[in-house]
Formats: C-alpha cells, structure tokens, sequence
C-alpha cells in the first residue's frame, strides 16, 4: 500500500519536528497532496491513523488538500492540466511539458501540544 509508506515517512518527519520543539503530543496535520501522487486521501487517513497509534501523534487529525496537475508546454509556453500520464500540450500538440504542480507531497502546517516546562 503506497499510502502506508507515505504515512510512515510523515510520522518520522512529525517525530522529528515534535522533539526538535519540544512538543510532547501533535494534534493536527495539514497535507498538500498533488494529484498526480496516486494517493488515496481516505487510504492515508486510514494508513496514517493505523500507524501514528501509540506515538506522539496518535490521535490527531490529519487534512489532506487535492492539488491539482498543471503543466507548461516547453515548445508553445501554454499553460493547462493534463491529464494523469498524458501531457501533450492542448494547443499546440507537443509532448514535451513541464510539471508545474501536482507532483509534491507537502507538510503545511503542523499543530503541537508543548510541556509547561519548555
């Protein structure tokens, strides 16, 4: 399951951020998610909610935000979504496109409990 590897690589990055500042518990993630990652947003919260059990994280609540594919034709400069495997460019026929956004898993913000002692 592609997704379990995905959450498994999110919860060592949140461990490492938690310790880095002092957090003893992570309450909420926010994800961007690009649509031509072939991830299932309800598959990473299932694999993600398996996994973060009995961590630091274990309980908090994951949102994931869709990010759209766009491309730029290289030959014409035309900007357009493709479509998953597909980029020739709508206008002018070129296969040759430059994935602009669509293709990133990103952390955008994280939400900590900190120790009163921190």
């Amino acid at each position: 399951m592609h997704e379990m590897s995905v959450a498994l690589h999110l919860l060592a990055q949140l461990e490492a951020l938690a310790e880095e500042h002092g957090a003893n518990a992570v309450t909420e993630i926010e994800l961007s998610v690009g649509a031509l990652q072939g991830v299932v947003p309800e598959a990473l919260d299932l694999a993600f909610s398996a996994a973060a059990e009995g961590t630091i994280a274990g309980g908090a609540t994951l949102v994931i935000t869709e990010v759209s594919a766009e491309a730029l034709c290289r030959a014409c400069g035309q900007a357009f979504s493709p479509d998953v495997g597909c980029y020739v460019c709508p206008s002018c026929g070129a296969a040759d496109a430059r994935i602009t956004q669509g293709n990133e898993i990103l952390l955008t913000s994280l939400e900590c409990k900190c120790s009163e002692d921190n």
